[in-house]
């Protein structure tokens, strides 16, 4: 055990939150989306898991350590309902709940339908996938930076 670290935060997932740089994108899923097949054409390769957790907790623990992107408008991104475009299901109620609690701030989310949300997935530096099984549980987060306490904030 890590003193100040969220227990779920596995050795591959901190590894990979680290090797983030500024506007890399990470994506946590629900266990309908293809993941697997999904993240083999990330950056990373691979996907990582957070089995037998759901997405709002597995926002909370990534959140815990990583920095939204505070230079873009909408650093989180939420797949929306097919053919329903301003539906939110409970899990992204909830999930919203998450993020702005880890950034202090309201921070609303971009809606991404859902095909392009997994071009954009297989972009990403890397998959998280949960084991969230309320679909429409998909995300995708813009790493930000920490700055020293003397420099220019945004």
């Amino acid at each position: 055990m890590l003193k100040n670290l969220d227990p779920l935060l596995n050795a591959d997932i901190l590894h990979a939150l680290r090797a983030m740089g500024h506007g890399d994108e990470l994506v946590i899923c629900d266990a309908n989306f293809p993941g697997d097949s999904v993240a083999r054409e990330s950056v990373l390769g691979k996907a990582l898991r957070l089995d037998g957790v759901n997405a709002p907790r597995a926002i909370r623990a990534v959140l815990s350590v990583m920095p939204l992107d505070t230079f873009i408008e909408h650093p989180a991104s939420r797949m929306e309902v097919v053919g329903e475009l301003h539906t939110i299901p409970a899990v992204q109620r909830e999930a919203q709940a998450e993020i702005n609690a880890a950034e202090g701030r309201d921070v609303p989310f971009a809606s991404i339908e859902r095909f392009a949300f997994y071009e954009r997935a297989r972009k990403a530096y890397c998959v998280i996938a949960t084991g969230e099984e309320r679909g429409y549980g998909c995300f995708v987060f813009t790493k930000g930076v920490l700055l020293a306490p003397d420099a220019p904030q945004s």
